[in-house]
């Protein structure tokens, strides 16, 4: 199995890198095992205090890996193995950081909102675009932008499909550091060797309280099922085909 998650141990903390750069480090369901795998022996051992992640060649992550949604339906979502390693990654009870630059889209960008603080450069694009793909985020990206946002400004990224610069996701509160480009790793490895001095426990409870503040679990389970509906329609099949050749797609509401 290729590798697609490489680690550096550093005094009190790691970093993962996603690497599948020929896809813009598009979330395939190996990598995503990978990283839920990589994070958990990390959160179980005592020496790494917090995990930082970022991605090769400039992207962090360009979103789900289409190809393998293309043909799913609905059946297939219910029982589809990446949920367990979103639910994995959701369990990690220890400080992540997200270096974003590029691209940080769809899945990507869900899995940025899973980090508690996210670094963004400059040169960095967050978006949640499935809905021109006839879908919806299925990994937390509704119920996190509206509380992250309200609904006013998740509205409008979520049904639109429109962007955001790295200064943008800073000004609206979805980031909480701007850098230059080429910086965000730097300012990552700063925030984590502090934190790797902190108190560990009371990290732990603070993420823990904050998440069970912010995260309503009905709302997140709706909008797995949502999703997972919505892979057997006839318009996510058309904005998929549309994706890939390049074109405008006409959706017809089935």
């Amino acid at each position: 199995m290729e590798n697609y998650i490489q680690t550096d141990v550093k005094d009190g903390y790691a970093i993962l890198t996603l690497t599948r750069p020929d896809a813009r480090n598009a979330l395939n369901t190996s990598m995503l095992k990978q990283l839920a795998d990589s994070l958990s022996r990390f959160d179980r051992d005592p020496e790494i205090r917090t995990i930082i992640l970022t991605g090769a060649d400039g992207n962090f992550a360009s979103g789900a890996d289409i190809g393998e949604i293309a043909d799913k339906t609905a059946v297939d979502g219910v029982h589809d193995l990446r949920l367990h390693a979103w639910d994995a990654i959701a369990k990690v009870r220890k400080p992540l950081i997200a270096a974003v630059e590029g691209y940080c889209l769809g899945g990507g960008f869900e899995l940025a909102q899973r980090c508690d603080l996210i670094i963004a450069a400059n040169n960095a694009t967050f978006g949640q675009p499935e809905i021109r793909l006839g879908l919806i985020p299925g990994a937390g990206g509704v119920q996190r932008l509206t509380s992250l946002l309200g609904k006013s400004r998740a509205m409008r990224l979520l049904l639109t499909g429109e962007t955001l610069t790295g200064a943008a996701a800073f000004d609206w509160g979805i980031a909480s550091h701007s850098t230059p480009a080429g910086e965000s790793l730097a300012m990552a490895k700063d925030i984590a060797a502090k934190l790797a001095k902190g108190a560990p426990l009371a990290q732990q409870f603070i993420k823990q309280a904050v998440l069970t503040a912010l995260e309503d679990q009905n709302a997140l389970a709706l909008e797995r099922r949502s999703f997972e509906l919505l892979l057997s329609t006839e318009d996510k099949a058309e904005g998929i085909a549309a994706f890939r050749t390049k074109r405008q797609p006409e959706f017809r509401g089935r």
